[in-house]
């Protein structure tokens, strides 16, 4: 059951550490396995693992909704004191999860051809990132499945467990790549075989934590709950595409600069990527006290809890700004060996290190709208913010090389808030309570 006391600074910490140690789980992830290939590959490797991570981050987040409409609409279940429809979410989420994984698995090859081509690298970056790719795509229909379980935690309030589950993915997905591809030499192809194992065991790991939520569920096939599902991820399925694509976008653009730009770039994203999976828990945060705040229709819970979840977020943000500016240096010196990619890395750090402040507005907007799950707005915002982003980088970068590829990606990120404050009024009118209700609770 929801409180019905103001949320406090306090309370949102208290929900927020554990996910910001999971996302920082995540972060570590990808750091490790940049950290892996910079010391015992080469600048071939580096790429590659660059490349089909992308490839990846691409096909399972164009299934992202299945986490966030989870969130969303398992928040408002819990505002609306409605624990069946809660559990029923889940399940739903889990079912479709599994059949999208099997999808995925089918349609491998396409996939692979399609996103390959569409990158402009090197012929060795690419047999290496197809070697990647066949090895982690097994993963697939657990790593959707665990989607659907890190939104249902988020969304009931179980950030605990949800730390736990991101613990065990991350910690046995580092240690299999360190052991894969540091130890037994197997290179990306072990990267990406580890990281599908990982995905495994965690979704057994995590189906344990959530085993409450699959008992007693509300009626799976409800036509009008199943019809809100659907068109909601619908939404933000387009969202998360257009989105998606401006990451992928960004990559290539790195690559028709250069290889060592392509690779530099890699290593620096890894920055954007802790940035991001850090302060996304402020917003994940946000995603389930504004979902609260719809079941409870009150537009005072709304606003207070965008105003002390984004409050604490832009803190956190000038704190790691501050730390890549200072710290990045060494990271790059330990992670590439390669002089030229090493160059690009420590010359574009300042970009990087903007990210944490200038990304705050956009990943907290963003988290509003999703607990809400206006996917209509989402939809519209992110494609105007991907147009807007995309006509940038396209001036820029042919003149200014990489200059313009990193001027381009802080642009996206102002777009991407721009474009969703023009909807915030929508918003907050979905928190009125209707006529005749009463007061608002909160």
């Amino acid at each position: 059951m929801p409180s019905q006391t103001p949320l406090t600074y306090r309370r949102v910490l208290a929900l927020t550490w554990p996910v910001v140690l999971a996302q920082a789980a995540t972060a570590l992830t990808g750091v490790v396995d940049t950290a892996v290939m910079g010391r015992v590959g080469d600048m071939n490797d580096l790429a590659a693992v660059g490349v089909a991570a992308m490839i990846f981050t691409f096909v399972y987040w164009a299934f992202g909704f299945l986490r966030m409409s989870t969130t969303g609409l398992v928040a408002q279940s819990q505002g609306a004191n409605d624990g069946a429809q809660a559990r029923a979410y889940l399940v739903r989420g889990l079912l479709t999860g599994a059949v999208l994984g099997v999808v995925v698995l089918v349609a491998a090859w396409p996939i692979e051809y399609v996103a390959l081509t569409l990158f402009d690298a090197a012929a060795a970056v690419e047999a290496l990132a197809s070697e990647y790719f066949w090895a982690r795509i097994v993963g697939a229909p657990a790593a959707l499945m665990g989607y659907v379980v890190t939104g249902y935690l988020i969304g009931s309030g179980q950030t605990r467990r949800l730390l736990a589950f991101q613990v065990v993915l991350s910690g046995v997905n580092i240690g299999l790549d360190v052991w894969f591809a540091g130890v037994l030499g197997w290179g990306p192809a072990g990267i990406g075989l580890g990281t599908a194992l990982a995905e495994w065991l965690s979704l057994g790991f995590g189906l344990w934590w959530v085993r409450d939520g699959l008992r007693r569920p509300a009626k799976l096939f409800d036509r009008e709950k199943l019809r809100a599902l659907f068109a909601a991820n619908r939404d933000i399925l387009i969202r998360t595409l257009a989105l998606l694509f401006s990451f992928a976008w960004l990559v290539d653009s790195g690559a028709q600069v250069s290889t060592a730009a392509l690779a530099g770039n890699e290593v620096l994203l890894q920055f954007v990527a802790v940035a991001a999976f850090v302060l996304d828990a402020f917003a994940y945060t946000s995603e389930k006290e504004v979902g609260e705040a719809i079941g409870q229709r009150s537009q005072q819970a709304l606003r207070r809890a965008m105003r002390v979840t984004s409050t604490l977020s832009l803190g956190f943000g000038a704190a790691l700004a501050a730390v890549f500016f200072v710290g990045g240096d060494a990271v790059i010196e330990l992670f590439i060996r390669d002089v030229r990619a090493a160059e690009v890395a420590r010359t574009y750090l300042p970009y990087a290190a903007a990210v944490p402040l200038i990304g705050v507005p956009a990943w907290q907007l963003d988290g509003a709208f999703l607990g809400a799950t206006r996917g209509r707005e989402l939809r519209n915002a992110a494609v105007m913010a991907a147009v807007a982003y995309i006509a940038v980088d396209s001036l820029l970068t042919p003149r200014w090389g990489n200059t313009g590829v990193w001027i381009a990606l802080l642009w996206m990120y102002v777009a991407r808030a721009l474009a969703l404050l023009l909807y915030w009024p929508r918003l907050v009118a979905a928190a009125q309570k209707p006529a005749g209700e009463g007061t608002p609770a909160g």
